[in-house]
């Protein structure tokens, strides 16, 4: 490992303590990395304007971050246990190259600011891609709701068929959903979208620093002014983050579980492209929907990072090392959710539904509230009405599609109000 920043002379650094101290961060920094560069590169131009650095000093130590970053995606740079983190990674490599110069990149900065900016940009890389999926997933059931909307299915409540419903229906349900979910990440997104650059360990530091300047070269939508809050928000940002995708996750593994049935041979409803689907490795016969399963169980890995996060906030103000930790359940809740809900959208593109076993699942009792709303039309008091329709001798097979035409309560199979949503995902 290279030298230490804040080793002591005559200090020995115990290498067990050292790497329970550093625990995963060489290796999750390396999820981070590229981002610390662009920090890096940012707050090199705004020590230039506060006079720290010379013009011909910022040139160079912007071509040699340029380089860092390339020599990182090709793999000619690789971040491991020879350094004690990405930014001490940074710091070696600019030194190596460009001697005081380099070393002058952290003047004005501390580990925990460089950590703060660089996984405040990567959050909010994620959350843009949290609501471009949601869009996406509501852009396709929008699409196939109003492609399939007359189509009959089978409505359940506590499992139990229930009601006369349509594929339409079921669609269109998904479809607010994942508006919500979109909306709900961008406002997150926004939220977050605040600048901790320049804030060093929560108390400043005695240097004018160029924030201003670093926000608008990041990105950032505003600059978060106290360095105490900063430290505060630490987490605090990562949690509301995770809860956005959570809504997603929430969505996503009640879909999944419509799914895990609707393909059971028991229901026959849904064909899953094969791609979807796994052989047993004893059993010949079978094709297990294991992607389904696997999306469904996801949602236990995202609920698992936010309660990690949450349960290490029980802190006073101020940086604290604890809040390392923060970094595992952020990189495993994001990565493992990502995963899952990116491949939804092709699922829901490509899933097929078999008309006949819906058709044949439709009953004659399921069209006994159709006959107690109808009778209460009529004028009959609907507890009266509801008693004669809850007869099994009044129940007989109706017509599928005259049941969902006539359910012509907004948002019902008779009034789906798909342009009401696509007006909402537009906006």
């Amino acid at each position: 490992m290279s030298d230490l920043l804040w080793q002591k002379p005559g200090v020995t650094v115990d290498s067990g303590i050292q790497a329970f101290l550093a625990g995963d961060d060489v290796i999750l920094d390396r999820e981070f990395f590229q981002h610390d560069i662009v920090a890096s590169r940012a707050h090199a131009q705004g020590l230039q304007r506060i006079g720290v650095l010379s013009a011909d000093e910022l040139v160079v130590l912007e071509r040699e971050l340029a380089t860092l970053a390339e020599d990182f995606r090709s793999g000619a740079f690789v971040l491991d246990e020879t350094f004690e983190d990405g930014h001490s990674a940074i710091e070696a490599r600019l030194t190596e190259r460009l001697g005081d110069t380099g070393r002058r990149i952290h003047t004005g900065r501390s580990r925990n600011d460089q950590v703060l900016v660089a996984t405040r940009l990567w959050l909010k890389e994620k959350l843009e891609r949290v609501q471009a999926l949601c869009r996406e997933v509501a852009t396709v059931a929008l699409d196939r709701a109003g492609a399939e909307q007359g189509i009959p299915m089978p409505g359940y409540t506590h499992l139990q068929r229930a009601v006369v419903s349509s594929v339409g229906m079921w669609w269109a349900g998904w479809a607010e959903a994942f508006i919500d979910n979109a909306r709900r990440a961008a406002d997150t997104l926004a939220w977050v979208d605040a600048n901790p650059l320049g804030t060093a360990a929560g108390y400043g530091v005695n240097l004018p620093l160029a924030r201003d300047h670093a926000t608008q070269a990041l990105g950032f939508g505003r600059l978060q002014v106290s360095p105490l809050y900063a430290q505060l928000s630490r987490g605090k940002f990562e949690l509301a983050a995770l809860e956005a995708l959570n809504s997603a996750m929430l969505d996503l593994r009640r879909l999944a579980w419509d799914l895990s049935l609707f393909t059971s041979a028991e229901f026959g409803f849904v064909r899953l492209p094969s791609q979807y689907t796994t052989g047993s490795s004893i059993m010949p016969n079978k094709r297990n929907p294991d992607v389904v399963e696997l999306m469904r169980g996801t949602y236990a890995s995202v609920a698992a990072a936010r309660t990690e996060i949450e349960h290490l906030l029980s802190l006073p103000g101020g940086y604290h090392r604890d809040l390392q930790i923060t970094k595992g359940a952020l990189f495993h809740g994001f990565g493992k959710g990502l995963g899952a809900l990116s491949l939804l959208p092709d699922l829901l593109r490509n899933l097929d539904w078999n008309s006949e076993r819906m058709q044949a699942a439709l009953e004659p009792s399921m069209y006994a509230t159709d006959l107690a709303v109808d009778l209460a039309k009529q004028g009959m008091p609907f507890r009266d009405a509801y008693k004669q329709a809850a007869d099994p001798a009044r129940w007989s097979a109706g017509d599928p599609q005259e049941s969902l035409a006539a359910r012509t309560s907004p948002g019902g199979a008779g009034d789906l109000r798909l342009k009401d949503l696509r007006d909402r995902l537009g906006g």
